[in-house]
């Protein structure tokens, strides 16, 4: 049996979380944060505030796949705030791929700005998939990338590029998406 009340804490909890990404980077000598640490911070917040659909896990409990194509910003990041992590009851597993490797087996996919020569060619491969493709590089959402998280005046903001996510078969939450700058493809970004 469901607990709302539970659930609806867990939400506010988890709201809570991205609404505080969204804020500042945190400053001062001892409790700065790295951009990086702030969108591993955001890449596991998406968990919370995206919907896949159950077709896209081999198994009910089959590892949720968070992938890193190129080089790799987040250093130990990313593997400290998944670590012991759950999807549901998918566990997450970070894997770092390289050129020639199946971009098809993640759930999500962080692109990183090494691979902008080649961002078409990835978005094209993995086509109407359901995966959350993320980028951090300036005009990856106008490109096809579904999340794009820049640097903006000391706050790492967020692009939604919504229809990408509606041909992969994702749903975003709508609170997400009121945080966000929505994108088309081959557009500018429309403010929130």
């Amino acid at each position: 049996m469901v607990n709302h009340k539970e659930n609806r804490s867990a939400w506010r909890r988890a709201l809570l979380s991205l609404a505080l990404l969204v804020c500042p980077l945190v400053t001062g000598e001892d409790r700065a944060m790295s951009e990086y640490q702030v969108k591993a911070a955001f890449l596991y917040n998406f968990t919370k505030f995206v919907s896949w659909p159950a077709a896209a896990f081999a198994t009910t409990n089959a590892p949720f796949v968070l992938g890193i194509a190129g080089t790799d910003p987040f250093g130990k990041s990313l593997d400290e705030v998944v670590r012991n992590e759950m999807v549901e009851n998918h566990p997450i597993l970070v894997k770092r791929l390289r050129a020639g490797d199946d971009l098809g087996s993640c759930h999500m996919l962080f692109i990183s700005s090494s691979e902008k020569e080649w961002v078409e060619s990835m978005l094209a491969q993995l086509r109407r998939r359901p995966i959350l493709i993320v980028g951090d590089t300036a005009g990856f959402a106008a490109r096809g990338v579904t999340v794009n998280l820049l640097l903006a005046q000391g706050s790492v903001k967020m692009e939604i590029n919504h229809k990408a996510a509606e041909q992969a078969g994702l749903e975003i939450s709508s609170k997400m998406l009121g945080l966000a700058t929505i994108v088309e493809s081959g557009s500018t970004p429309k403010a929130p």
